[in-house]
């Protein structure tokens, strides 16, 4: 029986879940190790939320973490940073147009590294 490799597969998201864990046990941030778990999870596990959602739930100038994508049903009227994966274009644009701002992930993680002000949504 050949033992396969566990975790995935893209190498883009194999070192994201690398920096985050160095990230995490360096700057004693809880929050980057809870992330690197999300990640770890299979692609079709991975949540991907709408603008609509980002609207709803995300106040003026929160700092978002989506460890997966994010979708462009719905619209935003208020600035926000979101960081996650990936982007669909249409949630780019109104993401940008609320002037917000979209990051990735490690992006976020240098800019904040001790994670501070951040909320996991997904």
């Amino acid at each position: 029986m050949v033992k396969r490799d566990r975790g995935p597969t893209n190498p883009q998201v194999s070192s994201l879940i690398h920096q985050l864990r160095i990230a995490g046990s360096t700057n004693d941030a809880k929050i980057w190790k809870a992330i690197s778990v999300k990640l770890t999870k299979p692609r079709r596990r991975r949540p991907e939320v709408n603008i609509s959602k980002l609207r709803r739930y995300a106040k003026e100038g929160d700092v978002i973490c989506v460890a997966g994508k994010i979708l462009g049903s719905g619209e935003i009227d208020h600035p926000i940073t979101v960081a996650a994966i990936g982007f669909s274009e249409t949630a780019k644009t109104k993401i940008e147009a609320a002037k917000g701002r979209t990051l990735s992930i490690s992006q976020l993680v240098e800019e904040n590294p001790k994670g501070t002000g951040i909320r996991i949504f997904g």
